[in-house]
């Protein structure tokens, strides 16, 4: 079977978990060689020991913080040392804090910033290093239908991933000349996802005095497809971006929402 992504050397941040995870294990089984990047260096060692025990590709789990540039700098040092170069980068680590604004800490509100925006930053500003030297590369942000419409209660959170397609857009202009290309990925509610299942169904029933259920079919009715996002919805869209078959493609934000968001 022909493989999208055959050799390709693939960076994840935020790869030991939920939806990093399912796009590390999705690129190596479009043949790319991947490289799992997270805080929980236990769970990334184990992500990258399914990688080669189910797809025969060869993987590396590294811990980083991706505010701390020096620790991002050195993730893709280790990365080269590995594979020797860097095809695609996808900058999916990200956190989600809500408050109402009149109640919202300020350093709660800049610790979203600083990993959803200010971390982006600055695995782009590694990989396009490679990548422009390379002549080749693609740099994909993980963003969110958040970053085209505000959230309720989340102002740190919509204005990171805001950034995030401002951010995309201009090192997308700043590497096009080089043939390396930046794109964003918003995603709708993984209403499947353990965030859902084990925390937000249950905070929201409570919140609203209805039924995890009934909190599911709320969120469920607000998407004209009437289901929610999948990894594999996000997953295809990823490795589309990562590979040649987007090779006129940059400075793009592309929606995966069912119909929620059209912008």
């Amino acid at each position: 079977m022909d493989k999208n992504l055959h050799d390709r050397i693939a960076l994840v941040t935020g790869g030991a978990q939920g939806l990093g995870e399912a796009i590390c294990l999705r690129l190596a089984r479009e043949g790319a060689h991947v490289v799992v990047a997270d805080l929980n260096l236990e769970r990334a060692e184990q992500v990258a020991a399914e990688i080669v025990a189910q797809t025969g590709r060869r993987a590396l789990a590294v811990r980083v913080d991706v505010t701390d540039e020096g620790q991002v700098e050195g993730m893709v040092r280790r990365t080269l040392d590995e594979f020797g170069r860097l095809d695609v980068l996808v900058s999916n680590a990200g956190i989600l804090i809500a408050e109402g604004v009149d109640e919202f800490p300020a350093d709660r509100w800049r610790a979203v910033v600083e990993v959803n925006l200010v971390g982006y930053f600055l695995c782009a500003k590694h990989a396009a290093r490679v990548m422009k030297a390379q002549k080749s590369g693609a740099i994909i942000q993980i963003n969110s239908k958040s970053g085209k419409q505000g959230s309720y209660k989340s102002s740190a959170y919509a204005a990171s991933k805001f950034g995030g397609i401002g951010l995309t857009q201009s090192v997308a202009l700043e590497l096009a000349e080089y043939g390396v290309r930046v794109n964003a990925v918003c995603p709708g509610n993984l209403l499947d996802s353990p965030l859902w299942v084990d925390s937000l169904y249950k905070q929201y029933a409570k919140k609203w005095g209805i039924t995890e259920e009934e909190v599911r079919q709320k969120y469920i009715e607000q998407v004209p497809m009437r289901r929610g996002c999948t990894y594999e919805d996000v997953c295809n869209v990823v490795v589309f971006l990562a590979s040649d078959q987007s090779s006129y493609m940059t400075g793009q934000a592309i929606n995966v929402t069912g119909g929620q968001e059209m912008r």
